[in-house]
């Protein structure tokens, strides 16, 4: 009855977490099945709140049960997952909640703001994963929901607003051990995460699968096998939709024309990426920075 993905005692996976540069740090709803629903790591501070299933949690050394309810703040490079207790085929249309934020985000408020100091305690301490008590995480939910729909500066005075109930919770304690220690050179040198971590910042060059199957030594075969179960997507769909994210957040926030974007993003033709970008979103690059400038002069009170 448990959806299984890859066993937890093998490497884990890094997710390349995409901050928009219009943003301070990431936040969403995913449902389940989801492709970050794996034994994974990244960069950056991620808080999560479960809303839907049971299972076992996996932070670091840490296994136990989790509940609705749950919410955990997970630091930089420690690898989590939360595996879920459901029949195959199931589908939540809400799992969780997720906010991701870099530790240098974290580094400047705390460097800017002498008041969030009392958040230094928290962020310390989830180098080995923190759960946070029932109490917490019911007056953590509707703040969590607010950041999720707000924008501007109420977005960033909800991220405050929810670091403060962090900071005065009383009630959490440490899931890893006092032993465990985080490695994430060692991670980063794994063959798949270093494929990850070079194909993001090298999006805009010509990326073919055999060349970076050599790069790790593996068989062709067995570098699209690896790459499935790390990312969820074959090479080429994971590359296009790593492509058409980043066009995205240009034609959101960049003057430049479209066809100049198309080529940044590390498409060759503009044909291609007009094709590629309406069948991920359903509308072509034009009419979606037209949207999205429409969007963004709506005056707030008109929600």
């Amino acid at each position: 009855m448990v959806a299984q993905p890859a066993t937890v005692a093998s490497q884990p996976d890094l997710e390349v977490v995409a901050v928009s540069t219009s943003q301070s740090f990431k936040a969403w709803a995913h449902g389940y099945p989801y492709k970050t629903v794996r034994w994974h790591f990244h960069p950056e501070y991620e808080l999560h709140l479960v809303t839907a299933t049971t299972g076992r949690a996996f932070v670091g050394d840490y296994i136990g049960p989790f509940a609705p309810g749950d919410l955990v703040l997970t630091g930089p490079d420690v690898p989590h997952n939360w595996l879920s207790d459901v029949a195959p085929g199931t589908v939540i249309p809400e799992r969780g909640l997720v906010l991701q934020f870099s530790q240098d985000f974290a580094d400047r408020f705390l460097a800017l703001f002498p008041e969030t100091d009392a958040m230094r305690g928290i962020l310390t301490d989830a180098a080995r994963g923190i759960r946070f008590a029932s109490g917490t995480s019911s007056q953590v939910e509707p703040v969590f929901r607010r950041l999720l729909n707000a924008s501007g500066p109420g977005r960033l005075g909800a991220f405050f607003d929810l670091m403060d109930v962090l900071s005065r919770s009383s009630d959490h304690r440490l899931l890893a051990s006092v032993s465990y220690q985080r490695d994430p050179k060692g991670l980063m040198a794994q063959p798949m995460n270093f494929i990850l971590d070079h194909i993001a910042v090298n999006l805009v060059e010509e990326l073919r699968e055999g060349d970076l199957a050599a790069l790790t030594g593996m068989s062709a075969s067995t570098f699209s096998r690896h790459f499935q179960r790390a990312t969820g997507s074959n090479f080429v769909s994971y590359v296009t939709e790593m492509r058409i994210n980043r066009a995205r957040e240009m034609l959101a926030h960049d003057e430049r024309p479209i066809i100049e974007v198309c080529f940044d993003v590390g498409f060759q033709n503009l044909s291609n990426f007009n094709r590629r970008f309406r069948a991920m979103t359903g509308m072509c690059p034009r009419e979606y920075r037209k949207l999205r400038r429409e969007n963004a002069a709506e005056p707030e009170w008109a929600s």
